[in-house]
């Protein structure tokens, strides 16, 4: 990709983020994306490839840093619980149940790890712009809590689950639980740790920095840092990435000069991310007819339905055990949670991850799951609204 292209995909970012700012709930990825499809069929982005080690190395750890620092301790804290259990419990749940799902429909031949595998990539959900639209359409604020923090932490576990079964599959090895959980448990908690020493660190020596934009290169370091260092350890750079960015906001939380250390790192952090946000979603666009078979569209689209069903089943198992939740998230509630769960940035980065390590072995599994995180961002993004409002009108 060059540097013309890059300045290309920018404008259009900029043109369709400022086309958001003047209508209400402008669906920004959907938009993106759809043109993004448009701009494959113009020779002159065909040259244009998004890679595994793009998203990873380049886009993910800033956005990934952006959505925890800007998270609401509050929020987190009073919804911890069912927040953990759904990005933890709900997540192997969901992956195994739809894995089982995919699987015994069958309507193409994939053995049930390369189900499973399916299921490990549409698992982790990417609201992006969905956490804005409930804060203003529901009346219920811990959905929108519930989504973000969700959001925020099944990223990290869905890696690490990723990568225990795709490494199942590329190499043909029978499934074994406990080593299996072991590594689960030791690459999650070892990426959350190296990420809450880096946000320690970082939080204190902020107090030593007067200049404002050291305190934004600090920032950085600590984005990436925490991730890079994870990663060349063997362990979740993208919980590293997480728990140092809640760390630093929480740290900052507790210090009078918050608002003087935020102004700084808000302005910065808000013009990256719809930067990065405008060229990676119109980069999934353009990817997206490489790896499509249309053959398969009609199991495409039931894959994208079982993906809702299974994530309503989880989440009202899960809300509907204990009394608590039972109180505080009505059905209609949950119904949204489901709605507001769209595929993205994550699940691509996944499925590119596996595209560049099977060799053409997983073909067949890249074009059902491409397709299905399509369908995701097209038919839930531009839903979101209407369906909150609605409920909010329903629950007055």
């Amino acid at each position: 990709m060059g540097y013309t292209h890059v300045f290309i995909l920018l404008f259009i970012g900029y043109i369709v983020f400022t086309i958001d700012k003047k209508q209400r709930n402008f669906p920004v990825p959907m938009v993106l994306l759809l043109i993004g499809i448009g701009l494959s069929f113009i020779p002159y982005f065909s040259p244009i490839a998004i890679t595994k080690d793009m998203i990873f190395n380049v886009f993910l750890p800033a956005l990934l840093f952006i959505s925890a620092y800007q998270i609401k301790i509050g929020g987190l804290k009073k919804n911890s619980g069912v927040i953990i259990v759904l990005s933890t419990l709900g997540l192997i749940l969901t992956v195994l149940i739809l894995g089982a799902s995919i699987y015994f429909v069958g309507l193409v031949s994939l053995s049930f790890i390369g189900a499973l595998l399916i299921a490990a990539i549409l698992t982790p959900t990417d609201p992006v712009s969905v956490v804005s639209i409930l804060k203003k359409s529901s009346n219920n604020p811990k959905i929108a809590d519930v989504v973000e923090g969700e959001s925020m932490l099944n990223d990290g576990t869905s890696v690490v689950l990723f990568t225990v079964i795709s490494n199942l599959y590329l190499s043909d090895k029978q499934f074994d639980l406990f080593p299996a959980l072991g590594e689960f448990l030791l690459v999650s908690f070892g990426g959350v740790l190296i990420g809450t020493a880096f946000g320690w660190g970082v939080s204190r020596i902020y107090h030593f920095t007067h200049h404002r934009q050291y305190q934004v290169m600090l920032s950085i370091v600590l984005a990436y840092g925490s991730f890079y260092t994870a990663e060349h350890l063997g362990i979740s750079g993208v919980l590293a990435s997480v728990s140092a960015g809640i760390i630093l906001s929480w740290k900052l939380e507790t210090t009078h000069k918050e608002k003087d250390y935020r102004s700084y790192l808000d302005s910065f952090w808000e013009v990256i991310q719809p930067s990065i946000l405008s060229i990676l979603f119109l980069l999934i666009g353009i990817e997206f007819m490489k790896h499509i078979d249309f053959q398969n569209i009609g199991f495409i689209f039931i894959i994208f339905g079982l993906s809702l069903i299974v994530r309503f089943i989880v989440l009202a198992g899960i809300m509907k055990m204990f009394g608590k939740w039972r109180k505080e998230f009505l059905w209609d509630d949950i119904s949204l949670i489901t709605w507001s769960g769209i595929k993205g940035t994550m699940s691509v980065a996944l499925l590119l991850g596996l595209a560049s390590e099977s060799s053409g072995q997983a073909d067949t599994i890249l074009s059902l799951t491409y397709g299905a995180i399509i369908l995701s961002l097209i038919i839930q993004s531009p839903l979101v609204y209407p369906i909150s409002c609605w409920f909010s009108k329903q629950n007055k």
